[in-house]
């Protein structure tokens, strides 16, 4: 029984217990006194809609609030920890939470971390700043290359790939309604097109993975009339096809049988209330040059709408393999989202989250070389995600080549996750990660919306002032030079010094391949 099930039993039943007992002992009636104000507090919980948390647990619920009032002396020995037990993430959640809330997110003191250890990061301001403007709500880029009939204008942060069936219909009505207010973009998973990403109007990425749901025939192949049926949505700007994924790339996707409720085994096509493992790899193509191919089908059979794909890094020789069949076949992708290996999921083996996948930034960085040494980044935009949470995030890979940026972790925080860690249990207790329908209506979809809204807005403003005291007005103007790296206690370097980066063309010209970047010619 649920913990609201429970309370709504109990404020009835116990009152009439003492009503009872009251007529032999009327001294008990004093107990009203003390049960009184919880039943209150407990409905209160019940009827409000800005915190999960209360909603389904009611009065209980209200310790983890308490805790946060006394921040940081308490709160901090309930965070997850290194191996070292130094907090993780703890400083980005509490910037999530308070622009989702919009609340001041300013901190006293000073910066929060020690500047002199290894990995502390920072960027060059100029003494020339300038003042902002409302240029946030112009902070856009534009996709879409030579081919593209339909390019899309997209805002510089989005939604990063979660699929409804991970994530609960009230996390996706609220996820959507937000990209809906503030005029950005949802990715919708791999996990196919629902009413719920529709129903708000919000623009969709639709992304297909391995098992081409919403476009998969009854042996799970890809199926051209499915797909131009959901291509064809209005709300669909961009579709994008995922070839791995950075928490747990080589390995498919997950869906618990407790998840796969009729509705959603419906969407995908497949068999309710069993395990959905999607494949590990892609059947429609079998090596780079069909992987083009491909690409160039979906564009013709969406009528031209931006397509692309999303990878992890792992073997540098392949990537090249599919720049050079770029080259030989004219057919080039949009855009790529190049995904880190410390992305989250769900669900995955422990070894795949931990130790499979190039990391974002070396990941980012070597598509972008490539495609510049080939000259190819000139028609197609790269978008970056992988643990992305703030203004800050977003500058370190628009330097290392990013054109713009998704975020999952950040959206999920937003909408109030408190990373429980029981996404693959069904039993998220916020109503996030969830197909619990008791647990889900602790979501309030319209309330969410607006803290998705707000989070999106800061972040993209505080951006915009990033780049103001850098003394430089768009995005494109970024630099690995820009961002410092201390390596050692007494060395530093640029990002441009780690990452030194190749001129445009630099690979076509007659000179042999550098060493690290030789593999078989197409």
């Amino acid at each position: 029984m649920k913990a609201k099930n429970i309370f709504i039993l109990l404020s009835v039943s116990v009152p009439v217990i003492i009503s009872l007992l009251s007529l032999a002992w009327p001294g008990i009636l004093w107990l009203f006194i003390l049960i009184a104000p919880l039943i209150i507090l407990g409905y209160s919980d019940l009827l409000q809609k800005k915190q999960s948390i209360k909603r389904n647990f009611p009065v209980i619920g209200q310790l983890r609030y308490l805790l946060e009032k006394v921040r940081p002396e308490i709160m901090q020995y309930f965070v997850e920890t290194d191996t070292e037990g130094r907090p993780i993430n703890r400083i980005f959640r509490s910037i999530v939470y308070q622009r989702a809330k919009k609340v001041n997110d300013t901190a006293p003191f000073g910066t929060q971390m020690d500047v002199y250890e290894a990995g502390y990061e920072w960027m060059n301001h100029s003494i020339y700043a300038h003042e902002t403007t409302n240029s946030d709500k112009d902070a856009r880029v534009m996709i879409g290359g030579p081919d593209c009939l339909k390019p899309y204008s997209a805002s510089l942060l989005n939604i990063s790939a979660m699929s409804y069936g991970a994530l609960s219909m009230n996390a996706i009505l609220a996820l959507n309604k937000g990209a809906k207010l503030g005029g950005f973009a949802h990715n919708t998973g791999e996990g196919g097109i629902s009413a719920y990403h529709l129903e708000n109007g919000g623009d969709l990425i639709w992304q297909i993975g391995t098992g081409y749901f919403g476009c998969r025939n009854e042996k799970g192949y890809f199926d051209d009339e499915k797909f131009i049926q959901n291509a064809s949505i209005e709300n669909v700007k961009m579709i994008e096809l995922k070839i791995s994924q950075g928490a747990k790339p080589g390995h498919g996707g997950i869906l618990p049988a407790s998840k796969n409720t009729e509705e959603i085994a419906g969407i995908r096509g497949v068999t309710p209330f069993t395990d959905v493992m999607s494949p590990p790899c892609h059947t429609a193509f079998s090596n780079s040059v069909e992987l083009m191919q491909f690409i160039g089908r979906l564009r013709h059979l969406s009528k031209g709408k931006p397509i692309g794909f999303k990878l992890c890094i792992g073997r540098k020789e392949e990537f090249i393999d599919i720049c050079k069949a770029m080259l030989v076949t004219g057919i080039k992708p949009d855009f790529i989202t190049i995904d880190g290996g410390e992305g989250g999921t769900g669900a995955a083996p422990v070894e795949f989250t931990n130790s499979i996948g190039m990391p974002l930034r070396d990941g980012l960085a070597f598509a972008y070389d490539m495609l510049t040494g080939f000259n190819l980044k000139k028609d197609i935009k790269l978008i970056a995600a992988g643990k992305i949470f703030t203004a800050f995030h977003m500058v370190k890979t628009m330097a290392l080549g990013a054109d713009l940026c998704n975020s999952a972790r950040g959206m999920m925080l937003a909408l109030g996750c408190i990373q429980a860690l029981q996404c693959n249990t069904n039993k998220c207790p916020v109503g996030v990660a969830t197909q619990d329908k008791s647990l889900m209506k602790g979501l309030d979809p319209t309330n969410k919306a607006a803290r998705v809204y707000n989070y999106h807005k800061a972040t993209l403003h505080s951006f915009i002032e990033l780049l103001a005291a850098a003394g430089i007005r768009k995005s494109d103007e970024l630099s690995r030079s820009h961002i410092n790296r201390r390596v050692t206690m007494n060395q530093v370097m640029t990002y441009h010094e780690i990452y030194p980066g190749l001129k445009a063309g630099e690979l076509l010209n007659h000179e042999p391949l550098p060493e690290q970047l030789k593999t078989t010619l197409l």
